[in-house]
């Protein structure tokens, strides 16, 4: 008899509940890098409110949902030795968003749950900046820059080559 109303409550709570919302999550971590690294920053929401500041690289937590069926939308203006950059940074919708329909969450969970908790978008973890790179005055050459690997953003990682 447990079993069964363990599985009741349990199916109540998928079908009633948003699926997104449960899975996912209204606001997420971005790190916020540029290259070189070292640039100021400073995230914007679509009407030009600053939300967050700060100097490369940095993690930020950000929401995705600007409101109620609204996604939420940031520039981020990078400044590096006078040079400027803005970055674009826009809410996606969510894929676990379309779990509803597979259970039976299509009113409560597509229409209220979702849209009201902001878990229907998601954000992109990662908002880069590239500068170009300017030689040393006195020697012409490039500088070596060590850095540690949880500074590298999780999509460069592949790229990188190891030293013998």
């Amino acid at each position: 008899m447990k079993k069964y109303i363990a599985l009741v409550v349990t199916a109540g709570a998928v079908v009633l509940a948003g699926c997104a919302s449960i899975v996912s999550k209204s606001e997420y971590p971005v790190a916020i890098t540029s290259n070189p690294i070292g640039a100021d920053f400073v995230v914007k929401r679509d009407n030009g409110v600053p939300v967050a500041s700060g100097v490369t690289p940095a993690t930020i937590v950000l929401p995705a949902s600007e409101g109620y069926f609204q996604p939420a939308k940031y520039t981020i203006e990078y400044k590096r030795k006078g040079v400027m950059q803005s970055v674009p940074l826009t809410a996606k919708i969510d894929g676990w968003y379309f779990g509803n329909l597979l259970f039976g969450g299509v009113i409560i969970g597509m229409l209220i749950v979702d849209p009201a908790t902001g878990a229907m978008w998601r954000l992109n973890d990662t908002a880069v900046a590239t500068f170009q790179q300017t030689a040393d005055s006195t020697s012409g050459q490039r500088a070596l820059r060590i850095v540690n690997i949880g500074k590298v953003p999780m999509k460069y990682r592949g790229q990188l080559l190891a030293l013998n």
